[in-house]
């Protein structure tokens, strides 16, 4: 019997960059799978961008979320009625080439693949070039480096937490894949319950990388296969929102699979120490727009601090994202 697969996208003003996606998952070849469904999960967006979406020729299923419920969150619910044997979590900034589905799905049916869990493909930048877009999986000093800058000037000494220092060129076992390009084997993910839903943007593939890994899965780069990915999405309309749902992310990763000591350590050097790094960053570069993301990224963050803090020294539930979102 053939294998199955569903594609979920979740849009959030992409514009045309989401009709670009789905014209290119036509273009990319089927032999060998069947393609059940093509989930879009629209999460309040109101550019127009869905205008037209249902006259592809392709088994276009559409999720309308009234306001942006996060990124986790629409994973999620374009997975929950799935009954096809693979996910694939694409972003709508992706474009597939021909070979951009047959190659992972076969290597996911192989014998000897059977213990991998989670494939992601060669990603290449709007310049063609091969984007360095795997991560290994952070730890307390890590992320303390980080925050310190020392990953930025000494990066052979403080390794970053993607793998800028290897050229990507060959297939091999990561322990992260990006999301942007992220098949899934639907059993494991169900088994690990979907993407955590706190996440509300960034991290959630990480986190989701690390659980599968924590049970036995393996998690592989594969070379041969290729798509081009934009970068930034349509984050990058909203580059203070960024920082900020990014930082807040990290907190949360660290005190779901750090201990607590550790995880306040990189609490406060993320609160603290790391705006000022940035700051110095920023000037050095002369750019008042970095600067002023910056402020802007740390103030929501400090807002939604005591609310953090709350959650985590469980004296409540999390509220999820605040009233002004991505």
């Amino acid at each position: 019997m053939i294998p199955s697969l569903d594609i979920i996208i979740v849009n959030w003003n992409s514009g045309k960059q989401l009709h670009q996606c789905i014209e290119s998952i036509m273009g990319a070849s089927k032999d060998g799978f069947r393609l059940s469904n093509v989930c879009i999960v629209d999460n309040g967006s109101h550019d127009g961008s869905m205008n037209g979406i249902g006259n592809f020729d392709l088994p276009i299923r559409i999720i309308r979320n009234e306001d942006n419920k996060g990124f986790a969150t629409a994973c999620n619910q374009g997975a929950r009625s799935s009954q096809s044997d693979y996910l694939l979590f694409l972003n709508p900034d992706v474009k597939l080439l021909e070979g951009s589905l047959i190659k992972p799905l076969d290597f996911m049916e192989r014998l000897d693949s059977q213990m991998v869990g989670i494939v992601g493909i060669q990603l290449l930048n709007e310049s063609g070039d091969v984007a360095r877009t795997c991560a290994r999986f952070p730890t307390p000093a890590s992320f303390c480096f980080l925050s310190l800058g020392l990953s930025k000037l000494f990066p052979k000494m403080f390794p970053d937490h993607f793998m800028k220092e290897w050229d990507h060129k060959e297939s091999r076992e990561v322990d992260q894949v990006m999301g942007a390009f992220l098949l899934i084997r639907r059993s494991l993910f169900q088994r690990l319950g979907g993407f955590d839903e706190r996440f509300f943007v960034y991290y959630e593939d990480l986190d989701l990388s690390y659980r599968a890994w924590k049970s036995g899965w393996k998690s592989l780069y594969l070379a041969d296969a290729q798509a081009y990915h934009k970068g930034g999405g349509t984050s990058r309309q909203v580059k203070d929102r960024r920082l900020f749902y990014s930082l807040r992310s990290r907190i949360l990763y660290s005190y779901k699979h750090f201990g607590w000591g550790s995880a306040t350590v990189v609490t406060l050097m993320t609160l603290l120490v790391e705006p000022f790094t940035r700051l110095v960053w920023a000037v050095a570069r002369l750019s008042v727009t970095e600067m002023a993301n910056t402020l802007k990224g740390y103030i929501l963050l400090w807002r939604e601090a005591p609310k953090i803090f709350k959650y985590v020294w469980g004296l409540g539930k999390y509220e999820g994202a605040p009233a002004e979102s991505l």
